[in-house]
């Protein structure tokens, strides 16, 4: 090895010894600074453990004393201490396992939780913090928390303080109450009658169905009083009824009144209004329901135009019927009186051939009468000539087998106790005169029955007269009703009884039918209203 060599070796050697001396004071200057910095935070970790043992003594009143959870935590929010309500609601003790309470929050709140903590640390009070918490048991819990900062005596942040309060219930029904209030406000937007708020007479809220009513904007009718948009002459009674309202004296009250439109055009309502009171009693606003009911006076109104016209024409042909039947009668007595004298005079003259003829003319003029007595009757039946008394219908029916012709071969039954009912009793008469002698005439059977019976329908009776006669096939069951219709010996029969029948009937507001098969007899049911 020569000389040059050596001397690189050497420079080397001294070159690795100097660097493993910088090295040494390096390691040196790094030990200093780590057991400084151990030192100093073994000193800042024994003085929060001071600070906190002598807040947490200062707090040991609360802990016992308040009812809702309370919890102590660090700027990171790890649970420090608890009281016995926040680990009951919380369903975790920091005594057993670490508990930081932003790992509770909900998913749906984390953003807005970020932005509180951040306002706590920054302002060092958080109020009213409202989220949606996880609880140990996995159920979900709406929360208000108040928070504060716990400050050290240097005025530095070193824990903070929370009271907890659950508000599930509260919200649950903030919720429903809104969700409700939504709802009503759908059917009062969309409701058919108009809708109208009001304080002492003042507008303060309608629905589209009274904007549309009246042809104003919502903007228009909350700067108009009541009476703005009131028919002068409606203004006084309205009022006089507010006023008995503010004053405690009647809840609701209902008056129809006239209301002006936009265009100048009246029109005439039935106005509810009630009135919505304080917990002192105090009335503070009124809620109008208003209906449109011009359209529905105006009908009325010509139903009554239509009403007298149709008494006045009634009576016309009252008149008219007597009338007629005065000046054809007389012609009938006339011709009846003719005949008698031709078959009493001429009896020994006239061969048989001619007897029958004056016979039938007799029987002719006979059905001509019975008709024009029919007409009458069916004229004079009106519900203004009602008389209403207490009417046994087993004293009419037994009165009816009495004064019409039964052949003995047919026998007239009351199959049950006939009601006494409220009624007319000329009228009933008539009613079950004209269906038992109808009955008996179109007996065909050697052996005849009429049924007469009842049931009670609650509102109203039900009656039935059946027969076992001859029958009525099916087309005319109800043409049989019509006047001037009928089926069977024409020359007994005017046509007019049944119609006489379903006139009754219906001013007494029930219905008839009838059940027939030809060859089987026949049933007539009718009502009448109690």
């Amino acid at each position: 090895m020569d000389n040059k060599e050596i001397n690189l070796l050497k420079k080397a050697l001294e070159r690795q010894k100097k660097a493993r001396q910088q090295a040494e004071q390096i390691l040196e200057q790094k030990s200093k600074e780590l057991y400084d910095t151990t030192r100093h935070l073994q000193e800042a970790n024994h003085r929060l453990e001071t600070l906190l043992s002598e807040k947490s003594s200062e707090l040991d009143g609360v802990f016992i004393n308040i009812i809702d959870p309370y919890v102590v935590m660090d700027l990171d929010f790890n649970v420090i201490n608890m009281n016995s309500s926040a680990r009951d609601f919380l369903g975790y003790d920091h005594g057993r396992e670490s508990v930081n309470l932003a790992k509770l929050v909900h998913p749906d709140y984390l953003e807005y939780t970020a932005e509180s903590m951040h306002t706590l640390l920054k302002v060092g009070t958080l109020k009213n913090y409202r989220a949606k918490i996880i609880v140990r048991d996995g159920s979900e819990k709406f929360v208000q928390i108040n928070s504060s900062l716990i400050y050290d005596k240097d005025r530095k942040p070193i824990a903070a303080q929370g009271i907890i309060r659950d508000i599930t219930r509260e919200t649950e029904i903030q919720d429903l109450l809104a969700d409700q209030r939504r709802e009503l406000d759908i059917i009062v937007e969309n409701s058919p009658l108009s809708i109208v708020l009001t304080v002492k007479g003042q507008i303060v809220k309608v629905n589209k169905t009274f904007v549309d009513l009246l042809g104003y904007s919502e903007a228009e009718l909350t700067k108009f009083h009541v009476k703005d948009i009131s028919a002068p002459e409606d203004v006084e009674a309205s009022k006089d009824l507010m006023g008995q309202m503010n004053r405690g004296e009647i809840e609701t009250f209902t008056l129809i009144k006239r209301y002006i439109k936009k265009d100048g055009k009246t029109l005439l309502a039935k106005t509810s209004v009630s009135a919505f009171k304080n917990n002192k009693g105090e009335v503070t606003h009124q809620v109008a329901m208003i209906e449109d009911i011009t359209e529905q006076r105006n009908l009325e109104l010509q139903k009554e135009q239509l009403l007298k016209e149709l008494e006045s024409s009634n009576e016309g042909l009252k008149e008219y019927a007597h009338m007629v039947s005065h000046d054809l009668k007389s012609p009938l007595r006339s011709l009846n009186a003719l005949a008698t004298w031709l078959q009493e005079d001429y009896k020994d003259i006239l061969d048989d051939n001619g007897k029958n003829q004056l016979q039938m003319m007799q029987e002719k003029i006979e059905g001509m009468d019975k008709l024009i007595d029919g007409i009458l009757k069916y004229s004079s039946i009106s519900r203004d000539t009602r008389e209403q008394v207490q009417v046994d219908l087993n004293e009419t029916v037994q009165h009816i087998r009495e004064i019409i012709f039964i052949p003995e071969h047919v026998r007239v039954v009351i199959m049950n106790e006939l009601p006494t009912l409220v009624a007319d009793p000329t009228q009933m008469q008539q009613l079950f005169q004209n269906l038992i002698s109808n009955a008996v005439v179109n007996i065909d059977k050697e052996t005849g029955i009429v049924e007469v019976g009842s049931t009670d329908a609650g509102s109203h009776w039900d009656f039935y007269v059946k027969d076992n006669g001859v029958g009525i096939p099916k087309e005319y069951h109800k043409k049989i009703f019509e006047i001037f219709q009928s089926i069977g010996n024409e020359a007994r029969s005017t046509g007019i009884g049944l119609s006489i029948v379903k006139k009754i009937v219906d001013l007494h507001k029930g219905k008839i039918r009838l059940e027939s098969e030809v060859g089987q007899g026949t049933s007539f049911h009718f009502s009448i209203k109690k």
